[in-house]
């Protein structure tokens, strides 16, 4: 697994889900109960994951979205 991104934004993290799934991408979001656990004041980012085989695929999908995501 490999990761995409990391924010503390649940609707950003649907939408982007949501885009790789239209893509035939299964994303899996990490953190989500330890974030919710928080108290939910955001402070522990949660991560979401792609499997190695569609690492650069998922990238290109969310650039040519107008994502920007943190260097490999």
């Amino acid at each position: 697994m490999r990761e995409l991104l990391r924010t503390t934004d649940p609707v950003r993290l649907s939408w982007l889900t949501a885009l790789l799934a239209d893509a035939g991408i299964e994303a899996i979001v990490l953190d989500t109960h330890a974030s919710i656990l928080d108290g939910s004041i955001n402070a522990i980012p949660r991560r979401m994951m792609v499997i190695d085989d569609d690492y650069r695929q998922a990238r290109r999908v969310l650039t040519e979205a107008g994502e920007s995501l943190p260097d490999a």
